[in-house]
C-alpha cells in the first residue's frame, strides 16, 4: 500500500503540510474505531440481522476542547442528496458546529447520533436542562453531526453494530496521525469498483496569501470502474477488478447491461449502483460559514478530477469547519465574536487548496486500501498499486 505521492512524481499548485493530512490544521485530530467479526465464505442459508461486519466508525474533531463550549464556524454543503446524514440542518441555519464529526456506514447513523448526543451531554451537563436550572434563556439542546456512506456489499447493515461504545473507542484513539484506506467508516466501502475507504491530504497557501492550512479528509465509496482517472490518466480503462470484464467502449453507453443490485458486480466493470462520499474540510483560516460554504462547494471540482460523474444513487456531502473562527456557547458579548477574514481576495488560493487536496485524499484512499473479504464471500479488491504507476509513467 502506497500514497500516491510514492507511486510518482506528482505535481500540485500548492504544497502540502507535513504531513498532508488533514491534521495539519492545528489541533485537528481524528480517531478511528474498526469492527471485524464473522465469516466471510458464502453462507446460502446468511440472514441479515446478525453480521459479519466490516465495518466502523471515524471521528474528526475541531481541537481538544470541548465542542460544545466552544464551538467552531461551520458549513455544509450537498452535491447530490441521496444519504441519511445527521444534523446538516442546524449547521447550514446557525454556522456553527458543536460536536465532532463522525463518519460511519448508512443504517448506524442514528445510533452515532444518539452517542454524540450523550458524550456531549457528559461534558456539558447543562445540555437539555432549562431556565429555572442554568440562567440560560430557553433549553439548550445539542446538534451531532454524522455522515454516512453505505458499506452493505461487505458488511451486515440491518444488525447496526455501532453505537455508544464504538463512538467512545474511536474519540479515545483519536491523533495527529491519522490512518488511511480500510479503517474506521471506511472498513466496508468501495471506490470506481475496487476497495475504497478514508484518504486525506492538505495544501497550505503562500505567505503572501496568509499562510494558512487547508486540510481534506473523504469516506470514498463511490464510482464505476470505468471512470477512475488519476492524476489524469484514466486508469479505469486499462484496469478492470478481478472477476469484471471491460466493454471496450468509453464512456460505457447507458444501454449496455443494465445497473444490479450491489450483490451482482456488472459484466462490464461497473461498480454497484448507489455510491457516496463525505469529504471533511479543515482550515486555520479565520472564515465564517460564508466563506466556508464557498469552500465547501469547490469540493466537488476535486471529485470530478477523479473520474466521478455523481451517479443519481450517490449521496455526495461536504462539510467544512474553521478551527480559528471559535463561537462560545455562552459568550459575555454577543459583540465579543472574532471578525471573519473576507475571503475573496484570496478564494482562487482556497478553491485550490481544497480542489487539490480533495483529489488527492480520494487517491489515497484508494492506493492505502487493502483487499477485504465480507458477508456473504463479497471481495473488494485492492487497487493495484504497481499497475497504478506503470500506467502513471506511461501517461
Amino acid at each position: 500500500m502506497s500514497r500516491i505521492r510514492e507511486l510518482a512524481p506528482y505535481h500540485s499548485a500548492l504544497p502540502s503540510g507535513p504531513r498532508n493530512a488533514i491534521s495539519d490544521v492545528a489541533g485537528v485530530t481524528v480517531g478511528h474505531y474498526t469492527l471485524i467479526t464473522g465469516e466471510d465464505t458464502a453462507d446460502p442459508d446468511w440472514r441479515p440481522g446478525h453480521g459479519p461486519f466490516r465495518t466502523g466508525v471515524t471521528v474528526i474533531r475541531p481541537h481538544g476542547g470541548n465542542l460544545y463550549d466552544d464551538k467552531v464556524a461551520a458549513a455544509v454543503h450537498t452535491i447530490n442528496g441521496f444519504g441519511k446524514v445527521a444534523g446538516f440542518e442546524q449547521v447550514r441555519e446557525l454556522g456553527a458546529l458543536e460536536t465532532p464529526i463522525a463518519l460511519t456506514g448508512t443504517m448506524n447513523v442514528p445510533r452515532v447520533a444518539d452517542a454524540l448526543m450523550t458524550l456531549a451531554a457528559e461534558a456539558s451537563p447543562h445540555i437539555g436542562v432549562g431556565f429555572a436550572e442554568t440562567g440560560w434563556r430557553g433549553y439548550a439542546s445539542v446538534n451531532p453531526v454524522v455522515g454516512e456512506t453505505s458499506d452493505g456489499y461487505l458488511s451486515d447493515l440491518q444488525a447496526r453494530p455501532i453505537g455508544l461504545a464504538e463512538v467512545r473507542a474511536a474519540l479515545a484513539a483519536a491523533s495527529a496521525d491519522v490512518a488511511e484506506g480500510a479503517v474506521g467508516a471506511g472498513m466496508g466501502t468501495s471506490c470506481y469498483g475496487w476497495k475504497g475507504g478514508i484518504g486525506t491530504a492538505s495544501r497550505v497557501l503562500p505567505e503572501r496569501a496568509g499562510g494558512y492550512t487547508v486540510g481534506a479528509l473523504v469516506q470514498s465509496n463511490f464510482g464505476r470502474a470505468e471512470e477512475l482517472v488519476i492524476c489524469g490518466v484514466p486508469v479505469g480503462r486499462a484496469l478492470r477488478p478481478p472477476g469484471t470484464v471491460a466493454s471496450g467502449q468509453w464512456p460505457v453507453p447507458r444501454e449496455e447491461p443494465p445497473l444490479t443490485t450491489d450483490d451482482q458486480p456488472l459484466a462490464t466493470g461497473h461498480s454497484p449502483q448507489g455510491s457516496s462520499i463525505m469529504m471533511i474540510l479543515a482550515t486555520d483560516a479565520p472564515l465564517d460559514a460564508r466563506g466556508l460554504g464557498r469552500l465547501c462547494r469547490r469540493a466537488a471540482f476535486g471529485l470530478a478530477r477523479t473520474g466521478s460523474t455523481c451517479h443519481g444513487g450517490s449521496g455526495d456531502f461536504v462539510i467544512a469547519f474553521s478551527t480559528t473562527q471559535r463561537i462560545p456557547d455562552r459568550p459575555d458579548s454577543p459583540l465579543a465574536l472574532r471578525p471573519a477574514l473576507y475571503e475573496q481576495p484570496l478564494l482562487d488560493w482556497f478553491a485550490t487548496a481544497v480542489v487539490e487536496s480533495i483529489e488527492e485524499a480520494i487517491y489515497n484512499s484508494l492506493l492505502m486500501a487493502h483487499t477485504v473479504t465480507g458477508r456473504n464471500g463479497h471481495v473488494r479488491h485492492a487497487l493495484p498499486a504497481a499497475e497504478v504507476a506503470r500506467l502513471l509513467r506511461r501517461g
